[in-house]
């Protein structure tokens, strides 16, 4: 049997946002597999799969550079909140963001790309800024969208400045219709996306692992009722249709107007267009997202857990 280490314990902890003595017993239960145990805290209600995400902590700047067809967003991270504010660092990362626009958009790209500023690769231009403003620095993640008859209209959330902010989005818009209307309404989806987090545009283009996971998850919760499988297997199916609507763009509740789906949303804008409009891409960029930050006495919830 896996030995449950605290280790162990403490990054079950941070993944599932549950307590000390739920995460040691959901590990003991499944022979100290991550995965297995947030599922299984998720089936008893203990934990929410996310959790994560709320509690990144990364400092930095995601900034934004687009031009009509198309558009980029990258994060850069810094290890304090102090240095983000910094007006070198806010301009380099805008920089940084226009030389992704000529790149396919991959950080291995434009971190090879040259920085017109220095003459220098990116990646060198950030080392040099390393040892200018003594704070180490990290080109995390990067996201390109083009089209080649619409717009890649772009959002910013928290904006610090022109281009930058903590949040940035871009959604791809496939048309041939009034771009004014299009650059309109591609905003609005932005902002939404940006509220919401989708996890893909349609609901068949969710990926299947996720959503076989989703179904395991909600069989072991439907099955703590006790009732027979056959209605099981429909409280189920309810309940993924459901879980569907909530996680694809097109089907979700428009922030904008409720009362209508993005998709429906997005087809009336279409008749304003004059032409059909296709959400061909999505990017959202959370400044830390995933990176987590200690911010509790872990060595004392351990020894409780240990004396428990």
């Amino acid at each position: 049997m896996t030995e449950i280490t605290a280790a162990l314990v403490k990054e079950l902890r941070e993944k599932s946002g549950a307590g000390m003595m739920d995460c040691k017993k959901a590990l003991l239960e499944n022979n100290g597999d991550i995965e297995a145990s947030i599922d299984w805290l998720r089936a008893k209600g203990i934990s929410k799969a996310d959790k994560k995400a709320g509690r990144a902590a990364a400092e930095g700047l995601v900034a934004i550079a687009g031009a009509g067809h198309k558009a980029v967003v990258v994060e850069l991270n810094s290890e304090t909140d102090f240095v983000a504010r910094n007006d070198a660092f806010q301009d380099l990362v805008r920089g940084i963001a226009n030389v992704a626009l000529s790149t396919d958009g991959s950080v291995e790209a434009i971190s090879a790309a040259t920085y017109p500023a220095s003459g220098k690769p990116v990646a060198d231009t950030i080392k040099d800024a390393i040892a200018t403003i003594g704070e180490n620095m990290t080109l995390r993640r990067s996201a390109k969208l083009e089209v080649e008859h619409g717009v890649v209209a772009t959002y910013i959330h928290n904006a610090a400045g022109d281009g930058i902010g903590k949040l940035g989005v871009l959604v791809a818009l496939k048309s041939e219709g009034d771009k004014a209307v299009l650059t309109s309404i591609g905003r609005q989806v932005a902002m939404h996306i940006a509220a919401t987090n989708p996890l893909a545009i349609r609901a068949e283009e969710v990926d299947a692992a996720v959503a076989e996971r989703e179904r395991n998850v909600f069989i072991e919760q439907a099955r703590e009722s006790g009732k027979p499988e056959a209605i099981i297997e429909k409280m189920v199916d309810g309940r993924m249709r459901k879980f569907f609507e909530e996680v694809a763009l097109l089907s979700q509740a428009f922030v904008i107007n409720p009362d209508l789906t993005v998709g429906a949303a997005v087809e009336a804008a279409a008749k304003e267009a004059g032409a059909k409009i296709e959400v061909v891409g999505m990017a959202r960029l959370l400044l830390g997202e995933g990176v987590e930050k200690e911010e509790s006495d872990f060595a004392a919830e351990v020894a409780a857990v240990a004396k428990g």
